[in-house]
Formats: structure tokens, C-alpha cells, sequence
């Protein structure tokens, strides 16, 4: 650059300092990702591979064996030590690197918890459920049509009126009717994984209220803590989406007759919900619990409390809906006492002045929903919240019975995991979070679901008649072989799937302990699941079905086993001709043991 001298008018050149970036003068920035996350590490472009992978276990805290550095997130490309430069290895400024640490070191504890990007490579191989396998190959975009007035292009043209909206747009769920307060499970994934990164740097990671292990810097709980084994303190927020978004019952009857047992006992009732999850198309992406039957398992209730039992039967029902094409999907209970016996009206309790779900019911669906997980592929853990619901019978504001639906957000399942969440003892409508003690260290909720019964109603189990609901002894209602033979003479169908077509049957006839049909009803179930006619006729003409013909035709005896007198009658059943052989082997037994002392 040249100046004008002031004294003598001419013109002098001048050296001015130029200072160009520091990156430009061979220093170069190269980014490591790592499970515990992002460091940018200083370099220069002469500086070999050995050195910067030095500089890179420093920097992380790791031996010189303890991780791999690649230059692709599949693990491709990997860098070794040795003496070639970074520039050779064609290593650029800005460049992203890739640190996996290696198996005894991650053993070790020292690597946080995801919240990083996932690969393939690093997530386990999960089977998830059909309907997420579903959903996930749509498109879930929103298509609108042209607007006649605010679109200005042709017929083959988009614009900002009419272009597909992504599935998790707010404004379009609020413009819903009624209004869509919570994205449904699939789109906030979408929300995820979208953007130009396609979902590399997505995470799900559960919650955890427990103090990480292995962390050998200081003394374990309650002696020392440290940054790295401390959990996280948790805030309460609303959750942006919800795992299921609609629960339908396929009928009226399945919930009329649950609640019979309220209305003729004035005590309290609960069950398990056993359907399906299908697509609900009200909602983007959207997730539906269709309800086929109810399974009420064994309890003990009152006007004002329940109290859950052992059920020996647990694992055969659910081996029964599974092969039903079904699955346990929730549970339901009632809350409901009498306003008016006179009109058959309600009291309506839950309500904004007072609570929809009490804290006890929130620990127990958060149990539940613990208990029932969502396999979820994009979850290192291989899970990731839940789809099990609660539906609670109350009165409504109309003083009717209504079913609200409700699913506790994955914090309150973590609160409850981890026992730091307690109903209170006077007032079990209200919580508290537990303290600290030496035991347990504790760091410094739930949403609505519609409920529906469809315009047509839909019948999995397709009987007109009525078999007696298990455990329902209290009322009188018994499933036995006298019941299932005043069943079978009251149905008037010609059709034998139609007549064995009901869940509470189907359970009976497995479950019984006189002749237990578990390894020989496959095809009867399979029948009822398929609504094939035929397979359900070529089962009747088992001997199984034969043999349960001739113990109803037989009924009538099976009243002596319960009574006061048994060893007469039952040696009386023996020496009574004619019976069928199967009758005479369970008698015959029954009677060598009493005759033992052994009870039976």
C-alpha cells in the first residue's frame, strides 16, 4: 500500500500486517464424537495420526488401547496409529470424527448414557410390535387440496397453501376438532428423525432416577457422589406425544358386562383389557387400542377399594390371547357410586375441582405400563415407554356412566420404576416424591386418551349367549360343567364357531381343572381367530369335545364334590353305572385321596 508523504508530497510505500485466521496458517479443528459427546480437538495438518490420537485420548481420558477412532459413523475407515500426516490422510478442517470406545473400557462405567446419535451398528436388534412396523414404512405426510382461492398455480403445481404438511405440525393439530394437544408417538419420531441429518443424531433414552454404578472415583451411596454417577434432577413437563391415541371397545356389551358386577354388587371392579393396537386414522401416525374382551382376574373388592390376588391362571390367558391374535393391552377399573338408585344415576367425583387419576392410581398405571414396555428400535435400551392404558368407569358430568382413557408420561414411569413416587397414607389422591435416604438416593403427570364405542359395533367373539366371567363366585356365577351344559342348551345357533365363540369360554375350557384343554384347543383357537367354520367343525369331531359332551350331559354330579358328606357320595358316583370312563378315573382319584387324608 503506498501513503503520501506529509513533508515532501511524495508518495512512500508502507508494509501493513496482514493477519490471516489461525486455521489458514496450518492449524486445523477436527470434531471427535463420542457417546459422552462432542470435542473439538486442535491440530495441524503435518501432525501424524500417532500424535492426534494422543491428543484425542487425553482429551477423553482414555488409555491408548481403550477406544477406535473411525472416519464413518458404520464404523468404516478406521484411523491407526502411525506416522502419516493428517493431510495425507486426506483429514480436512471441520472435519468429524467417530470414537467408539472398546468393550473394557465401556464395562468400566466411565461412558455416560446415550444422548448422542445412534447407528445401527450400536442399537440392539428389537422385534417390534406390527403396528409400529407398520407406520413406520407409511408416509404419514398431510395432503391438502388445491385452495380455489389462495392458490395461483395450476393443477400439477404445490404452493404454501396446499403443499403436504409433515405429520407433527402444530397447526394443523390444533386446528383439529376437538383440538390434538399431544403429536402422536410415530410423529414425533418423524420430528426426530427428519431435517437433512435424517434422524443421525436422534436419541431415545429412558429415564433413570438411579445412581449409576461403577463409578470408582469415591465410596458408593451414601458415603459419595460425583457428577458422573448422580442422576439427573427431573422437572416435571408435559409430554409433547403420547404412545397410544385413542381406545375404542369394539361393543357396548363388553362393557355392560364388566359393569354388572357393580350393579349388582355395589362393589368395585377391575380387568384387563385384551385386544389389539391398529392404526387410527384421526390423527397422523396415530395409534389405536381396540378393546375385544375383558379378563377379570382374581380380587378382592369393596364399595371403596380393590385388592389384586394371585392368578394361577395369568400365563394361560395370555398364552390364549395370543393365539386369539390378541394381546393385554390395559386395564380397566370402576370408580362409581350411586347418585340416585332411582333413575339409575351416578356420582360425578372426577373433575378439575378434584383429581382424574389419584396418585395411586398413577403408580399403579405407571406399574403397569412398566410391566408392559414398547420394544422401540431407536432406544439403546431396547424399549422406550409403553402403549398399556388405563380406562376408569366414573360418572360423568350428565351423572351417566363414562370411560375415560389416561396413559402416565414416561416420567412418572421412571418415578415409579425407581420408587421415588408415594401416594400419601390420609389422602391417596395426592403424592409426594420420596427423600434421600442411605438406602435410596432420590434427585432433586399424566394424559388423557379418547374413549370410543364405534357407530358399528364389531364382535370378535361373536356368541349371542352369555358363559359365566370368571370369579365372579360372590354373585353365584360359576364357571363349572353344569354351567357350560345350561350354556350349550341355550344357544339356538347352528353354527358351532358362533357357539364357542366367546373369550370366557374359551378360558374355561383351557383352564378347568377337570380336563384342561391347553395342548389340544389350538385349532379351535385358531378357528375363532380366522372365523373359519370348517377348522371349528373338524374340532368338534375330536374325542376332546366328545369327552366334554358326555361330563355335560353328566352335570349334575359334579355338585357332590363340594359337599359336606363327600365320601359317600363320591364312593356312590364310583358305583354308579352307567359313566363315562373320564368321570370314573377323576372320581376314583378324588377318592383314594380323601381316603389318604390328602386334601382335594
Amino acid at each position: 500500500r503506498k501513503r503520501k508523504n506529509n513533508k515532501s508530497g511524495t508518495l512512500v510505500s508502507s508494509s501493513v500486517s496482514l493477519f490471516r485466521p489461525w486455521s489458514l496458517r496450518c492449524g486445523i479443528i477436527i470434531r471427535v464424537q463420542s457417546p459422552e459427546g462432542m470435542k473439538k480437538i486442535p491440530s495441524t495438518k503435518r501432525e501424524t495420526a500417532a500424535a492426534f490420537l494422543k491428543k484425542v485420548a487425553k482429551e477423553f481420558g482414555f488409555n491408548s488401547n481403550g477406544f477406535s477412532v473411525y472416519l464413518n459413523r458404520n464404523k468404516t475407515g478406521e484411523l491407526v496409529s502411525q506416522n502419516k500426516t493428517l493431510s495425507l490422510l486426506k483429514i480436512k478442517h471441520g472435519d468429524m470424527l467417530f470414537l467408539f470406545p472398546s468393550e473394557s473400557s465401556t464395562s468400566s462405567g466411565e461412558v455416560m448414557d446415550t444422548a448422542t446419535p445412534h447407528t445401527s451398528s450400536s442399537l440392539p436388534s428389537v422385534q417390534e410390535d406390527e403396528i409400529d412396523q407398520y407406520l413406520a414404512k407409511q408416509d404419514g405426510k398431510i395432503y391438502r387440496n388445491r385452495d380455489p382461492q389462495l392458490c395461483r398455480h395450476g393443477a400439477l403445481g404445490k404452493c404454501v397453501h396446499c403443499v403436504p404438511l409433515e405429520p407433527f405440525d402444530e397447526d394443523y393439530l390444533n386446528h383439529l376438532d376437538p383440538p390434538v394437544k399431544h403429536m402422536s408417538f410415530h410423529a414425533y419420531l418423524r420430528k426426530l428423525t427428519g431435517g437433512a441429518d435424517k434422524g443421525k443424531f436422534a436419541a431415545l433414552e429412558n429415564i433413570s432416577c438411579k445412581i449409576k454404578s461403577g463409578c470408582e472415583g469415591h465410596p458408593p451411596w451414601p458415603e459419595g457422589i460425583c457428577t458422573k454417577c448422580q442422576p439427573s434432577a427431573i422437572t416435571l413437563n408435559r409430554q409433547k406425544y403420547r404412545h397410544v391415541d385413542n381406545i375404542m371397545f369394539e361393543n357396548h356389551t363388553i362393557a355392560d358386562r364388566f359393569l354388572d358386577f357393580w350393579r349388582k354388587t355395589g362393589s368395585q371392579r377391575m380387568g384387563y383389557l385384551y385386544g389389539r393396537y391398529t392404526e387410527h386414522t384421526d390423527i397422523p401416525l396415530g395409534i389405536r387400542a381396540e378393546v375385544a374382551a375383558i379378563y377379570e382376574p382374581p380380587q378382592n373388592a369393596t364399595q371403596n377399594s380393590l385388592e389384586l390376588l394371585d392368578d394361577p391362571k395369568a400365563a394361560a390367558v395370555d398364552e390364549i390371547a395370543a393365539k386369539l391374535g390378541m394381546c393385554k393391552v390395559g386395564w380397566i377399573f370402576t370408580d362409581l357410586l350411586s347418585e340416585d338408585t332411582r333413575i339409575g344415576t351416578v356420582r360425578y367425583s372426577r373433575n378439575s375441582d378434584s383429581y382424574y387419576l389419584s396418585a395411586e392410581e398413577c403408580i399403579t398405571a405407571g406399574y403397569f405400563q412398566n410391566e408392559h414396555s414398547n420394544p422401540c428400535r431407536l432406544s439403546r435400551d431396547g424399549h422406550f415407554g409403553s402403549k398399556f392404558v388405563t380406562v376408569v368407569a366414573t360418572g360423568g358430568p350428565d351423572n351417566q356412566v363414562h370411560f375415560e382413557g389416561y396413559q402416565v408420561s414416561n416420567q412418572c414411569m421412571a418415578l415409579v420404576r425407581d420408587e421415588c413416587l408415594l401416594p400419601c397414607k390420609d389422602a391417596p389422591e395426592l403424592g409426594y416424591a420420596q427423600e434421600s435416604s442411605p438406602e435410596q438416593y432420590v434427585p432433586d403427570v399424566f394424559y388423557k386418551i379418547t374413549t370410543t364405542f364405534p357407530k358399528d359395533p364389531q364382535y370378535t367373539f361373536s356368541s349371542t349367549q352369555r358363559f359365566p366371567i370368571e370369579n365372579r363366585d360372590i354373585l353365584g356365577e360359576t364357571q363349572d360343567f353344569h354351567s357350560l351344559a345350561t350354556y350349550l342348551s341355550q344357544c339356538t345357533s347352528t353354527s358351532f364357531l358362533n357357539i364357542v365363540s366367546d373369550f370366557h369360554l374359551l378360558l374355561f375350557l383351557v383352564t378347568n381343572e377337570v380336563m384342561p384343554l391347553r395342548d389340544s384347543i389350538g385349532l379351535l383357537l385358531e378357528a375363532v381367530k380366522t372365523s373359519n367354520e370348517d377348522l371349528a367343525q373338524t374340532w368338534k369331531k375330536s374325542e376332546q369335545w366328545a369327552t366334554i359332551e358326555q361330563l355335560c350331559s353328566k352335570s349334575d354330579y359334579w355338585g357332590l364334590f363340594n359337599s359336606a358328606d363327600h365320601r359317600n357320595k363320591l364312593c356312590l358316583l364310583v358305583t354308579s353305572p352307567p359313566l363315562p370312563p373320564v368321570i370314573f378315573q377323576v372320581s376314583t382319584s378324588v377318592l383314594q385321596a380323601v381316603s389318604k387324608g390328602t386334601p382335594c
